[in-house]
């Protein structure tokens, strides 16, 4: 009929979504395996520049802090460096020791494990190694029995034997890994010096890029606050839990009379900025280490419960505590960036893969069309 109104189409189903483009989801699809491929191949710039940046991020404070007393930027940039380089230069050379010591261990350890299997033979008991060495002998005889029958006779079998070890090229793949890490290494100091030279000089240029007006500056600076805010909060308190765990971990180590206590020290500080899976390797190693010094099984079970003790007061009780005031991140995709980054970087995208979750997290909650990834990394 004429002159009737069209009554407005309802809502779907789904909520009142609308529909989803397939073009647009293969698009973001294509977009981000590129994103991956390109991190990957570029790895020997990226992995030392975010490094470089996690660090100046954690020492700007200090280099503001003697820029307040007028003394300038670059010269107190080279000052913080170096003292930094010294004092690990000086804790290294004890844990050096240490790690020599606990490497002469090895064979003694290796030797423990044999009279332990030694014994347990005497019982009349086989362990799994023992018989999975065992059924591969049988393979090879089996198999060797049939290469002979399947052979002519009067033909001789020819068998291929691999090249006998090369120390030559054994040495020289590892002297180019070995130049490689310090060409990052140094390249990292640089970038670090660089960085906390320049001091604000990209805060500032970024906020004038988002003029003209006054209003979008002032907005840029409110939000580059907070973001440098957030980000220096969280690497400080992961210094914090670092230094406590490593500090804590010497002393009841040293209490308890384990030996290389530094060196399991140093490890357990390092291995707490790895959620969930470097406690649980300080756990098994240390409780490991000490079953092959002490040689009984409940002082094995003492020092890595105590272990455990320690990064759980900090994982639980320090880390909350002290991020109260910044966003944190929630387990799943903590341990989702903690596969990410250590497929893609290795042992060293494992330590600074929550940071980087905290630097997307952070610029998320700025950004009105990233939001929704922000709440879905938070808690």
């Amino acid at each position: 009929m004429t002159g009737t109104k069209r009554e407005p189409s309802a809502p779907d189903q789904g909520g009142g979504m609308g529909r989803i483009n397939i073009r647009d989801v293969a698009l973001v699809v294509l977009a981000t395996v590129a994103t991956i491929y390109f991190i990957d191949w570029a790895e020997a710039i990226l992995l030392p520049l975010v490094v470089a940046v996690l660090v100046s991020y954690a020492l700007d404070p200090v280099v503001s802090a003697l820029e307040r007393l007028r003394i300038p930027r670059a010269i107190g940039a080279a000052l913080v460096l170096t003292s930094l380089i010294v004092m690990v230069s000086m804790a290294s050379i004890p844990l050096q020791r240490e790690a020599m010591a606990m490497l002469d261990k090895v064979p003694l350890a290796t030797q423990k494990i044999k009279q332990i299997r030694a014994s347990a033979a005497v019982t009349g008991e086989e362990d799994m190694l023992e018989k999975a060495e065992k059924a591969v002998k049988e393979i090879e005889s089996t198999a060797g029995k049939e290469d002979e029958e399947e052979s002519e006779p009067g033909v001789t079998p020819v068998r291929i034997v691999d090249d006998s070890f090369n120390l030559r090229s054994y040495l020289m793949r590892g002297s180019s890994s070995v130049l490689l890490l310090i060409s990052q290494l140094f390249s990292v100091l640089l970038l670090v010096y660089f960085l906390l030279s320049i001091g604000k000089l990209y805060r500032r240029k970024i906020i004038r890029m988002s003029g003209p007006s006054f209003r979008r500056m002032r907005n840029a600076a409110r939000i580059m606050s907070d973001f440098h805010f957030q980000v220096r909060r969280f690497l400080f308190v992961m210094l914090m839990g670092a230094l406590f765990v490593g500090l804590v971990t010497w002393l009841a180590f040293l209490a308890l009379g384990v030996e290389e206590a530094g060196l399991w020290g140093v490890a357990a500080g390092v291995a707490s900025a790895i959620p969930y899976l470097g406690p649980f390797l300080v756990f098994i190693g240390c409780g490991l280490a000490a079953f092959l010094q002490f040689g009984t099984l409940d002082m094995a079970i003492i020092v890595a419960v105590i272990s455990l003790i320690i990064t759980s007061i900090q994982g639980n009780l320090m880390t909350p505590w002290m991020t109260s005031k910044v966003s944190s991140l929630n387990t799943v995709s903590i341990f989702i960036g903690l596969l990410f980054w250590g497929w893609i970087w290795g042992p060293v995208g494992l330590i600074i893969a929550t940071p980087i979750l905290m630097i997307i997290k952070s610029l998320c909650a700025h950004i009105s069309n990233l939001r929704p990834v922000g709440e879905l990394l938070g808690k």
